[in-house]
């Protein structure tokens, strides 16, 4: 179950990296930048799916939300070390939106990517029923915005 699973997330993040750059003319060209832009698509897809039904907008659907949070955890677990090759941040690359300090802090960087992965190792294991989603939905959004917060250039 877990390589269908992990096999269809590879081939997901195929789909939304193409779509991505087919869609967004505006988009960096680096296809580290287009990758990791399909990758943080694929993690708000899942997430999405969880937070409607945690907010009640969306019935709940116990193998719903347990193949979203599958896929987040398995997304979340994806080796990202070829997405940040130097020359990609906001002040360099037209179209990023990672800002300069996750390469002068790349230990920090990459130690809330792994809190992430704790936080949605947690959902998936909670998926199964709306409270368990509700409980844990929170720290999954705050390993995604402790993330967010310091490392990407805001919309503004």
């Amino acid at each position: 179950m877990q390589r269908i699973t992990l096999s269809a997330v590879t081939v997901g993040l195929c789909i939304a990296v193409a779509a991505g750059g087919y869609a967004d003319s505006h988009s960096a060209t680096d296809p580290a930048v287009k990758a990791r832009h399909g990758h943080m698509q694929l993690y708000a897809f899942n997430l999405g799916v969880l937070g409607a039904m945690a907010k009640g907008e969306m019935e709940f659907d116990a193998d719903r939300a347990t193949a979203a949070a599958a896929n987040l955890h398995a997304v979340a677990r994806l080796d990202e070390t070829g997405y940040w090759p130097e020359g990609t941040s906001s002040d360099a690359m037209e179209g990023s939106r990672a800002l300069p300090a996750i390469w002068e802090k790349m230990d920090d960087f990459e130690a809330k990517q792994q809190g992430l992965i704790e936080a949605a190792a947690t959902m998936e294991g909670a998926a199964g029923s709306l409270d368990g989603i509700r409980a844990n939905i929170g720290a999954v959004g705050g390993a995604c915005g402790a993330c967010h917060k310091p490392y990407r250039q805001s919309d503004d």
